[in-house]
């Protein structure tokens, strides 16, 4: 998992690399993405289904940061989801693939163990299936 440093609206930094010792999944979005919004929902309910199990962090790929992500996440009713931010994309050059969403699974030793490019079902048997063992490792 890239070492790389995110931020919330309210200034906080989150490194990743510190995340090390649970499971995390990286999702990286904007809000201008379609494919992007229609999965936050999922994903949130996905959070809550693996709470202390698996970090789920939605990362914001939009260049103007807080200016756009405040206000959608003040829209959406997201319990579990917190609107970390990426807008100069050092994690998404970190992560690469280019096309959003783009989603990482990273296992307790930080190690990428599966990877979705694209709009995805995250309450598909696939998907918890993959995460279920990531969690397991």
């Amino acid at each position: 998992m890239p070492a790389a440093n995110v931020t919330d609206p309210q200034g906080r930094v989150l490194n990743l690399g510190a995340l090390q010792g649970t499971p995390v999944l990286i999702n990286l979005w904007a809000t201008w993405c379609a494919p992007c919004v229609k999965e936050m929902p999922l994903l949130d309910e996905l959070a809550s289904e693996y709470e202390g199990r698996l970090r789920v962090l939605t990362v914001s790929q939009d260049m103007q940061g807080a200016q756009k992500v405040e206000p959608f996440f003040a829209a959406n009713t997201f319990e579990w989801l917190e609107p970390w931010m990426d807008p100069q994309n050092e994690l998404g050059f970190a992560i690469g693939g280019g096309m959003m969403p783009t989603t990482v699974l990273y296992d307790s030793l930080g190690r990428e163990v599966w990877r979705v490019q694209g709009d995805y079902d995250w309450s598909s048997e696939e998907a918890r299936a993959a995460i279920d063992t990531a969690i397991a490792e």
